[in-house]
């Protein structure tokens, strides 16, 4: 489901900010975007994540800035770099046309400047505090949008249920017009038929277009889509197999229709059980 959650904290290791996106997908994906001071606990983050969340693309942004009081202030070992002109005159001395060290290149040379060091463990306990947090937010987003999405499914299957109720109401009806369709076709071709034989190819006609155990099975799907909405596991993927067993169920319906009636409550099923399958891919 697509959501969104920010927050931010302040403390003796710096301020930190972590941004969370999910988006539809089929399955869990995370990807992360971490400061250098905190990527190797990388794994810890998503393993939090995945806890959380077990559907959907997960995108997760940590910004870091280290504290900046006057204690922080970077210092120069001066030890080093006296020790780093020696080793330039020495090389003059056997050089003499090489080019004496330039301040620039002194100051970036490893270890000349250095901060104080960085409590990793403290800010990696503050950037997972933080993410719990993050995490919350981006669920209780995630939960109000299933809500509106489970309302509407809901909706849906009522609709649908609606339209086989009333598919089953014309049923006889649609056998009956099988079996004087068929006598008119026989009459039109001035053909004698002996009534026995002629019930017989009607039941024939009518066992192929049956359709009562498409019926039920399409009931029983709709029935176990609302059982599942009314559960508090992930019951994205269990849904997704019900749409297509709903959607399978319509087009047999539909390859076995041979009146107005039943074709169209076909192309209705389809529409609805196509609604859902859309809006059930951002379902955990």
């Amino acid at each position: 489901m697509t959501a969104f959650s920010r927050c931010v904290s302040q403390g003796p290791s710096g301020d930190l900010t972590w941004e969370l996106r999910s988006v539809n997908h089929r399955f869990r994906e995370v990807a992360m975007r971490l400061p250098e001071e905190l990527r190797f606990h990388e794994g810890a983050f998503r393993d939090a994540i995945a806890a959380s969340v077990s559907r959907g693309r997960i995108d997760g942004w940590l910004r870091y800035s280290p504290p900046t009081s006057a204690s922080d202030v970077p210092q120069m070992d001066t030890d080093l770099i006296g020790q780093l002109g020696a080793w330039s005159q020495g090389v003059r001395q056997l050089l003499p046309e090489a080019e004496p060290l330039r301040v620039g290149e002194i100051l970036k040379w490893p270890g000349v400047m250095s901060t104080p060091a960085i409590d990793e463990e403290a800010l990696a306990g503050a950037a997972m505090a933080l993410l719990t947090q993050a995490l919350q937010q981006l669920s209780d987003s995630r939960e109000r949008e299933g809500k509106a999405l489970g309302q509407m499914l809901n909706e849906r299957v009522q609709a649908a249920s609606a339209a086989i109720a009333a598919l089953e109401a014309v049923l006889p009806e649609i056998g009956d017009a099988h079996r004087e369709r068929l006598g008119q076709r026989l009459a039109e071709m001035s053909v004698q038929v002996d009534p026995e034989r002629l019930e017989q190819e009607v039941a024939l006609l009518l066992a192929k277009s049956e359709v009562s155990e498409e019926v039920d099975r399409l009931k029983m799907h709709l029935k176990e889509v609302t059982q599942a909405l009314e559960q508090k596991d992930p019951i994205g993927r269990r849904l997704d197999f019900l749409m297509q067993e709903l959607n399978r169920e319509a087009n047999t319906l539909g390859s076995k229709s041979a009146h107005p009636e039943q074709t169209n409550a076909s192309v209705t099923l389809k529409v609805l059980i196509e609604q859902m399958r859309e809006q059930v891919q951002n379902i955990e």
